[in-house]
């Protein structure tokens, strides 16, 4: 990339492979089944998260917006984390289409008590509306990994009071290396699962949602009026194909970036690094407190380094296939030089 883009890990452009992958994909329409790139994909992505089925969509919202949508009837009440991805940045999506009220439980790094959950689970009543869902996020947006452990915990809480549990998983591939784990161990605990093929993983476009086929076929059949009838869509699905079978397999390199690029900001006098929020390819800090946060994006911009602006006191840099070890070195000199420029004598 002719810059070094610290934005997010969407930013990623397609390899060199993908892209020839995509100019010669074999293709028919999706819409008909018979488009024999994204059949494979879509079969290759279920079995790599150890469930029946799945089904390719436009995004990560798309996906987890479907799975609300499949499974929550209008009216009904979702339980998830105040700070996740569908609460956050899903532009209020699961009012708009699955028509469900969202009821949150305060867990910034990913962890709803059980407890809590538990108490928000509601009875039959008249004046309540039932409860049809529980959601976990994992990696979590935070940059922080949660446990099998407390998974299997929530597992068997929704297990118990007969609900479905959904996993966003659009970083699933990098909390399985996280952990040390197969993705198909976390997605285990869950009844679906999203997860994103150009989150990390360098394709250009989409997501996955997997599940039983009961389930898939139910969301095959809710995702054409959300616009999701993508017809040649095996030109994208041959990007996602190696996605899955090469670039998943790289994804520590990009965590051990992330803790390289931490460990240099923390030398700089003024910036504090969120060390417990490292586990993986996200960097959070915040800046010292004579630093402006639009001047800090400007002055890494005219460097050639984009980054966002700080949200909720905290910036973010976020590893990825094109950041290397040398990009990272000249970040941390950037910023340094940044400090150095500001900082009041």
């Amino acid at each position: 990339m002719n810059k070094i883009d610290l934005r997010s890990d969407t930013v990623t452009w397609p390899t060199p492979a993908m892209r020839q992958a995509m100019a010669n994909a074999p293709v028919g329409d999706d819409v008909y089944g018979d488009d024999p790139t994204m059949n494979e994909l879509e079969a290759l992505a279920a079995k790599m998260v150890g469930k029946e089925a799945a089904l390719f969509v436009p995004s990560g919202t798309f996906g987890n917006q479907l799975a609300l949508f499949t499974w929550c009837p209008r009216g009904s009440e979702v339980i998830l984390g105040e700070q996740c991805h569908i609460i956050q940045h899903e532009a209020g999506a699961a009012s708009l289409i699955a028509g469900v009220q969202t009821r949150t439980i305060d867990a910034p790094g990913g962890i709803l008590p059980p407890e809590a959950i538990k108490a928000r689970i509601r009875g039959i009543d008249i004046h309540y509306p039932e409860t049809s869902l529980v959601c976990l996020e994992n990696a979590h947006s935070s940059g922080k990994v949660i446990p099998l452990s407390y998974m299997a915990e929530v597992s068997a809480l929704a297990k118990a009071a007969g609900l479905p549990l959904h996993l966003d998983g659009a970083r699933l591939f990098n909390a399985a290396a996280s952990l040390h784990v197969d993705a198909a161990e976390i997605a285990s605990q869950v009844d679906s699962v999203m997860f994103c093929l150009s989150k990390g993983l360098c394709a250009p476009v989409g997501s996955m949602l997997a599940g039983t086929r009961d389930f898939i076929a139910a969301a095959r059949r809710k995702r054409k009026p959300m616009g999701g009838g993508l017809r040649q869509a095996g030109i994208l699905a041959a990007a996602g194909l190696i996605a899955l079978k090469e670039m998943t397999k790289r994804l520590a390199e990009d965590h051990e970036n992330a803790r390289r690029l931490a460990q240099r900001l923390s030398l700089i006098p003024g910036f504090q690094v969120r060390k417990d929020n490292l586990d993986i390819n996200m960097v959070f800090f915040s800046l010292p407190s004579w630093a402006d946060g639009k001047d800090f994006a400007a002055y890494l911009a005219e460097g050639g380094i984009l980054a966002s602006p700080p949200e909720g006191g905290f910036c973010r840099f976020v590893t990825h296939y094109w950041i290397s070890q040398v990009a990272v070195d000249e970040v941390g000199a950037r910023v340094a030089a940044f400090a150095a420029s500001r900082k009041p004598a």
